[in-house]
């Protein structure tokens, strides 16, 4: 979020950081906490859930190393309407609204690039969207799986290798399906050749290509 800024304007920045640990499960924030402040992942990675009107959960987001939430909470105080929690053992920062004022006080262009990251907000809620509401499963799926390779990705040699720290009813959640479906069409990926499986957390992407494909079916 703060690449783009000189080294000047980044030691501004940072002397309003604070920093916490949170351990695999804690609860980072709750829908109708106060949203006074930025949050950065700095290490581990964080779930960001809904509820749907029926009770069940609703993946919105998976954020890892260097992703933000609530950059818009510098700019107008609100309340979440989302929940956070530590998918794993995590280290957060936040910078608070009222220091943040102070900042762009000095150096109103922060203030610019916290709105040019908004383009990137909304391509992803486009493709949450578009995951959420189509009726094709297959694409479900595999738009999930695309998805995850930018936070648990890692290229080899023998394919994407996916190290998850989320579980087949959560990755069903994120793909907007149940457990016993996204089980399922996993298998059926993995009897194409799309995919292999070392155990419960790991799946390794073999064919990408196929995946894409099933996203324009």
């Amino acid at each position: 979020m703060f690449s783009s800024l000189n080294e000047e304007q980044l030691v501004k920045v940072s002397k309003g950081v604070a920093f916490k640990d949170y351990k695999k499960g804690e609860v980072i924030f709750s829908t109708g906490d106060k949203a006074d402040r930025l949050y950065i992942v700095c290490s581990g990675k964080m779930k960001i859930y809904n509820y749907t009107v029926d009770g069940r959960e609703q993946i919105l987001y998976i954020y890892s190393s260097g992703d933000f939430v609530g950059g818009f909470n510098l700019l107008k105080e609100d309340e979440y309407k989302y929940n956070a929690i530590a998918l794993e053992d995590t280290t957060i920062s936040t910078l608070t609204k009222s220091t943040f004022d102070e900042i762009i006080k000095r150096d109103p262009i922060i203030t610019l690039k916290i709105l040019e990251k908004a383009y990137d907000r909304i391509r992803w809620a486009e493709d949450l969207i578009n995951r959420l509401t189509t009726t094709n499963v297959d694409a479900k799926v595999a738009g999930l799986l695309l998805n995850l390779t930018d936070d648990f990705g890692k290229v080899t040699d023998n394919g994407i290798v996916l190290e998850l720290s989320i579980n087949r009813e959560e990755m069903g959640s994120y793909a907007g399906i149940s457990r016993e479906t996204m089980t399922r069409k996993l298998n059926l990926f993995k009897d194409l050749g799309y995919l292999e499986f070392h155990g419960n957390k790991i799946i390794i992407i073999k064919n990408k290509d196929k995946l894409k494909e099933l996203l324009n079916m």
